[in-house]
């Protein structure tokens, strides 16, 4: 038996891995095999399992999942092994020999290697050391903050080891080994500078110096593009010992050159080995918080412990904050930024920052909320309203949702009209100072429905438009932004090009800026061009520039000193480069990951990748999270009138994209289900599919990704693709299952438009079927009625005997609640005879459970005791904890209501056990309800009271 966390967590045996289901038991076997042999309290098993509040049935999740291990564990004999999962109190611990755990393995190897007497010997232990790493530590847990700076440990710990292997490489002379090892880490993590100083002097120690230095000038222009700093010491000092050419550092030279290796034992008394174990984690009764202790006096941790981060003060929830990233290479709007200050400074102010597209509004704004994040203690919220986009504007109760998310309110407790919510919004932002930034706003109405209630608040607005009518009702204080003037625009250069560079030619940096219109976007782009070509003279640019002007006056785009930066940068930019920009002008709107890139250009995403990576270098793509980049608008009409005749292939290649991943991810997180449909006419398969680890995966990726699949979808249906459409919606459903009320019913309409307009009985009735069971969700039953009216037939024409059933147990739901029982039976039961005939266990499983409840509605006991019965029959496992609770609740009422009190009472008592162990309140209120109607007992009643109080806590 052998416990793995460098890699994904598993639990290896000789049977094979343990099944150990879904992340949030993998996070919680992490969390005790890190604190391996010490009792872990539940409040830190809780912190690792919930990144944000968690649940108030936390306690009772945990406790399931401990028993779940428990029995993995006793089932594969883990006592020969000496290991027991023990309750100790309000703790579990887990009691394992060091040597099953491979991250103990590898401290150990590490310090084995610290105690070898040759350098050999040395490189021998730590690439042992390092073999023990199957991936990212601790993958395919759900990493709450405590795992998370447990996994960033492990991982620098991994990287130390890499570093010291790569000396060792270069005390035994194998510089080009050493070479090859450390490029593979430096592009995984390209801004962390000793990977790259040591990578920089084994390149120059095998005779390659000019990679060496080209090393050194990328890292430097990736920090000051990624985070605005220079080279810290590291790099400068191995850049220097290779232009001086000193000995120890050349070709064939021993030792690092920095002074940072160490000689094995034997030489030195001390080993090359990696830095010491993790910082220990602060005690959260009141420890000592390490990010206030200096390096001398840390503790090392305990082998195995989980380092906690320190968030602040006990009990003070963390600020909101929905900021993008602060612009870099932010110049000049020095009166702009105070004028933004004197309008925010009055009561519950609404500051209007207007100007034409690419002026920079966008990152005035967030450069002045960075700035002021002092001012706003309760947070910062930023919606892109998309007013002058083709995607289209967000839906006001969407933008109100991400809004009241972010405030703490509970999914199901969001009102479901954009009124409603704006009211629950105006009330939670009463008496709190939060700063609310609308960008691209098109008109005025919009911005009054998303205006915070608090007078201490802020709301800071940008539009192309003036918004006078703001102006007028709300006392929105305008800061007008225009083009740079000529000093700012050869500011913004110089902080590009560097001070030296455009100081030798001060009057053609000024006509630069002159020829860009004073604009930041076109700037950006001429000096990225130049910062690509230190030979190239500013003067010589501008004459192109200017030259390109006259060219591309009448070019469809709002601005030509836009345009001609563009078309300049674009004619320098290689091949693949320039297809996949011109493909990506026919994306659907949204940022983009290398996946749809490439499914846009017709290649692989590691080609779409690297293409991205020289479009952003060219300031052409902004990549706004890793491995998301978008176009700003002026730059997408551009791209797209670089290769009109492709816009079918593209966009038809991005759905086909949306449709295998969202295939993908709903397998992943319903396995088993039954497959949707078909693949339709002309279906090309992208060249790699997204793969997800688990269902948490799946599901935060279609969470995620919500907004671009409806974007898509608008796109399909306006280009006649409606089989494409309405397939991208339904795809999504174990999302609507999850939230249903989450405001679907205008998606699933559009759905259901393309299904008709392809004239497709099989997707209408599908459609028709998911939108019925929202609109029952969200409490509009007599709608639902209405919509579930036709799928069964739809579905007979069809062909498609489970979508039949389906609609007919969804049908019997509504038609129950409306007071129709024998309909509802009738439908119910010819849904569960299609099931049996088509010989799908898990949808009779589902009409069963139904058909047995309206049985007993019916004043059927015996009936509805024989329907729950043969769907227990079926073997619902143990992680189907919810339908067999709602089984067993109705064989105790079928029992009572027969006679047979004391087995009801017994089988109703372990329906609300089983609900309230997997946290299903729900469930739980309905069988201790059913309780309390024959017996008093207290126990039923103050489980009946705390189960109610949790459920209304959550909304």
């Amino acid at each position: 038996m052998e416990f793995r966390l460098l890699g994904t967590v598993t639990v290896e045996t000789l049977a094979g891995p343990l099944p150990l289901g879904p992340a949030k038991r993998r996070s919680l076997l992490a969390a005790l095999v890190l604190s391996a042999n010490t009792p872990v309290p539940v409040g830190r098993l809780t912190d690792s399992l919930w990144d944000d509040t968690p649940p108030s049935q936390a306690r009772g999740v945990i406790q399931g999942h401990v028993s779940r291990l428990r029995a993995l564990l006793v089932g594969a004999d883990a006592e020969a092994y000496g290991v027991e999962l023990a309750t100790l109190g309000d703790a579990y611990v887990l009691r394992v020999p060091e040597t099953l755990v491979d991250a103990q393995r590898f401290e150990e190897l590490l310090m084995l290697a610290r105690e070898q007497r040759t350098w050999a010997d040395t490189a021998l232990m730590l690439k042992e050391a390092l073999s023990l790493w199957q991936g990212p530590a601790l993958s395919g847990a759900f990493t709450g903050p405590p795992l998370r700076a447990a996994a960033h440990s492990l991982e620098e710990s991994r990287l130390a080891t890499v570093e010291q292997l790569a000396r060792a490489y270069g005390e035994l002379g194998e510089h080009h080994r050493a070479a090859a090892l450390l490029a593979a880490e430096t592009a995984a993590h390209p801004l962390r500078e000793s990977l790259a100083a040591e990578l920089m002097l084994a390149l120059y120690r095998a005779g390659r110096q000019s990679e060496a230095l080209d090393r050194f000038h990328r890292t430097r222009r990736l920090l000051a593009d990624e985070l605005g700093i220079d080279p810290g010491h590291e790099l400068a000092d191995a850049y220097a010992l290779i232009l001086r050419g000193e000995p120890g550092a050349g070709p064939g030279g021993q030792g690092s050159g920095l002074g940072a290796a160490r000689g094995p034992a034997a030489a030195q008394g001390s080993a090359p080995g990696p830095a010491a174990a993790p910082v220990a984690a602060p005690d959260p009764a009141g420890g000592p918080d390490p990010a206030r202790t200096s390096d001398a006096a840390r503790p090392a941790a305990p082998a195995g412990a989980v380092p906690v981060p320190h968030p602040g003060h006990a009990g003070e929830p963390l600020p909101v904050d929905l900021l993008p990233r602060a612009p870099r290479g932010f110049h000049g709007r020095a009166a702009e930024l105070a004028a933004l200050t004197r309008a925010a400074a009055g009561e519950a102010p609404v500051c209007l920052v207007t100007g034409p597209a690419g002026v920079g509004k966008t990152a005035l704004a967030l450069q002045w909320a960075h700035r002021s994040g002092a001012l706003f203690p309760d947070g910062r919220l930023f919606a892109d309203l998309r007013g002058f986009s083709e995607a289209g504007e967000p839906a006001l109760v969407d933008v109100l949702r991400e809004f009241l998310l972010a405030l703490g309110v509970a999914p199901r407790r969001i009102p479901e009209s954009a009124p409603a919510a704006a009211a629950l919004f105006r009330s939670l932002s009463d008496r709190r100072r939060l700063l609310v930034v609308l960008d691209n706003a098109r008109d005025s109405a919009t911005v009054r429905a998303l205006l915070p209630g608090g007078t201490d608040c802020v709301t800071l607005v940008t539009s192309r438009h003036r918004l006078e009518g703001l102006i007028a009702s709300d006392a929105a204080r305008p800061v007008p932004l225009g083009t740079l003037e000529a000093d700012d625009g050869t500011a913004l250069l110089a902080g590009v090009l560097g001070e030296e560079r455009v100081r030798a030619e001060p009057v053609a940096a000024r006509r630069l800026a002159e020829l860009c219109g004073g604009l930041p976007l076109a700037l950006r782009v001429t000096a990225a061009r130049l910062a690509g070509r230190p030979h190239w003279t500013l003067a010589a640019l501008a004459d192109e520039l200017a030259d390109e002007r006259g060219r591309l006056a009448c070019l469809d785009v709002d601005d030509t000193g836009v345009a001609a930066a563009l078309r300049l940068t674009v004619q320098h930019l290689p091949p693949e480069a320039v297809h996949q920009f011109a493909r990506l002008g026919h994306h659907p709107g949204g940022p983009v990951d290398p996946y749809a890139a490439a499914a846009l250009a017709g290649t692989d995403p590691v080609a779409a990748a690297a293409a991205l990576e020289r479009l952003a270098a060219a300031h052409l793509v902004a990549e706004t999270a890793p491995g998301r980049w978008i176009l700003h608008d002026l730059v997408r009409l551009y791209a797209r009138g670089l290769d009109p005749a492709s816009a079918h292939e593209a966009l038809t290649g991005v759905l086909d994209h949306c449709i295998a991943t969202a295939l993908a991810a709903a397998d992943t997180a319903e396995p088993g289900g039954e497959p949707c449909f078909v693949l339709p006419d002309g279906y090309r398969k992208p060249a790699a599919v997204r793969d997800f680890a688990d269902r948490a995966e799946a599901m935060r990726w279609l969470a995620a990704e919500r907004e671009n699949l409806a974007l898509a979808a608008v796109a399909a249906r306006e280009a006649g693709l409606e089989d494409r459409a309405w397939r991208i919606i339904l795809l999504q459903w174990p999302q609507v299952v999850w939230r249903v009320r989450d405001n679907w019913a205008p998606l699933l309409e559009l759905a259901l438009d393309s299904a008709r307009a392809g004239k497709d009985a099989y997707a209408e009735s599908r459609v028709l079927t998911l939108l019925g069971w929202v609109l029952t969700e969200e409490g509009r039953t007599t709608e639902a009625a209405a919509v579930l009216e036709r799928s069964p037939v739809l579905a007979r024409e069809a062909g498609d005997p489970l979508g039949e059933a389906t609609a007919l147990i969804n049908l019997a739901v509504v038609q129950a609640e409306l007071g129709e029982l024998p309909t509802a039976l009738e439908n119910c039961a010819r849904a569960v005879e299609l099931c049996r005939e088509e010989e799908d266990r898990h949808t009779e499983m589902l009409g069963l459970q139904h058909l047995a409840r309206m049985r007993l509605t019916a004043h059927r006991p015996q009936e509805a005791l024989d329907c729950a019965r043969a769907a227990l029959d079926l073997g619902p496992e143990h992680e189907e904890a919810v339908r067999r609770s709602l089984l067993l609740a109705v064989c105790g009422e079928a029992r009572i209501a027969l006679g047979e009190e004391e087995d009801g009472i017994r089988l109703l008592d372990r329906a609300a056990q089983e609900a309230e162990k997997a946290g299903y309140d729900d469930g739980a209120v309905q069988a201790l309800e059913a309780l309390l109607r024959v017996s008093a007992r207290t126990d039923y009643r103050r489980r009946y009271d705390a189960a109610l109080r949790r459920l209304t806590d959550e909304g």
